[in-house]
């Protein structure tokens, strides 16, 4: 519908007058300072509107579903901005704290005492030790389990083996009194150590003595049975040759290995000779018997096997060495492809001791 003009209207013939009632009795002329159209162009309108609250109305469900599925991420992403940033500590670091400490501890005399535990317990009320003579020695001391209490809170057991020091000298002392004075005993101390907002360590009491902890069990392996190695297995070949080269110093590993390997020799070498005495293969009872000598091999074929070594150092004296090798075949010889750090347990031999638990 157009502007009327201020002028007066040409004469309409015919059905005009009627055409001129049906638009007076629409909509209205103006909107404010905007035309509207003609009712065709209205219809159209209503239409549309029409057709846009249907799709609201059945995207609906789907726009819910869709917040309640993203709400809840958002909602966790605000709550972590506002926390402090966890500090992730690696449980040797708690374990390493424990064996200082236990040290100190064993080792601290009378007048050590207090500087001692200030070290390791921040905040921690004097502490004096009563009998005096001489303190004790730590020969060796390993945290031989970290168990998690909670979110940055650990209970270490730490092994120490301990002797006396030198006591005063004292009249009277039979050589058994002096024997046993000197006899080095393997004592297991727990001590709780918690972490702070930063990853700082500190020991939340003193040291308690506790028990030994039990035996393990030792896990089956997944390797068949051990035999004498075959000089008919030209993997024997290859492992004898790379292990008097890893542990004797007898040439480049290298040429055991396949190209661009990154493991080099112990340098210095630390045995005079190194000798394969015994081999267990993944899969089998028999160690190479599929592989004898002059078959051809498959290219790119793997073999996993458990290879004691006895090595022999300068003076003659021989020691037992177990590795985990894994083979592969490459241009019809067998390479070391890995020397793995662990062996292969069996299927089912049982779950491991979460030390960090």
């Amino acid at each position: 519908m157009r502007r009327r003009s201020t002028g007066s209207a040409p004469e309409q013939t015919g059905t005009a007058p009627q055409h001129a009632q049906s638009e007076e009795a629409g909509l209205p002329a103006q909107a404010g300072s905007w035309e509207l159209g003609s009712l065709g162009a209205s219809a159209n309108a209503v239409t549309v509107l029409r057709r846009s609250a249907w799709v609201l109305l059945l995207a609906g469900p789907v726009l819910g579903a869709w917040a309640l599925l993203a709400g809840p991420e958002a909602v966790r992403a605000e709550v972590a901005s506002e926390r402090p940033a966890a500090v992730a500590v690696d449980s040797s670091g708690p374990g390493g704290f424990a064996e200082l400490f236990v040290t100190a501890y064993l080792e601290a005399e009378e007048e050590q005492a207090g500087d001692v535990l200030a070290a390791f317990m921040p905040g921690a009320g004097p502490a004096t030790l009563s009998g005096g003579g001489g303190g004790q020695v730590v020969e060796q001391a390993a945290a031989v389990r970290v168990r998690a209490v909670s979110a940055g809170y650990w209970a270490v057991t730490v092994a120490a083996r301990v002797r006396p020091a030198e006591p005063p000298a004292k009249p009277n002392r039979s050589e058994t009194d002096v024997e046993a004075e000197a006899t080095v005993g393997l004592r297991y101390f727990r001590v709780p150590v918690r972490s702070g907002a930063s990853g700082e360590l500190a020991a939340v009491a003193l040291p308690a003595e506790v028990d030994a902890l039990p035996a393990g069990q030792a896990p089956e392996l997944g390797y068949g049975q051990s035999a004498e190695p075959s000089a008919a297995d030209p993997g024997v070949r290859t492992l004898q040759g790379f292990f008097t080269s890893y542990l004797a110093g007898g040439g480049e590993v290298d040429r055991y290995m396949p190209p661009g390997s990154k493991l080099t020799p112990i340098t210095p070498a630390p045995y005079a000779s190194a000798r394969v005495e015994r081999v267990a293969e993944y899969g089998t009872h028999a160690p190479g018997a599929a592989f004898p000598e002059g078959a051809p091999i498959p290219e790119g074929t793997r073999r996993r096997l458990l290879v004691d070594v006895a090595a022999a150092d300068r003076a003659g004296v021989e020691r037992p060495l177990t590795y985990a090798v894994a083979l592969k075949a490459r241009d019809g010889r067998w390479e070391v492809e890995a020397v793995e750090a662990a062996p292969l347990l069996a299927t089912g031999s049982g779950s491991t001791d979460k030390r960090s638990e």
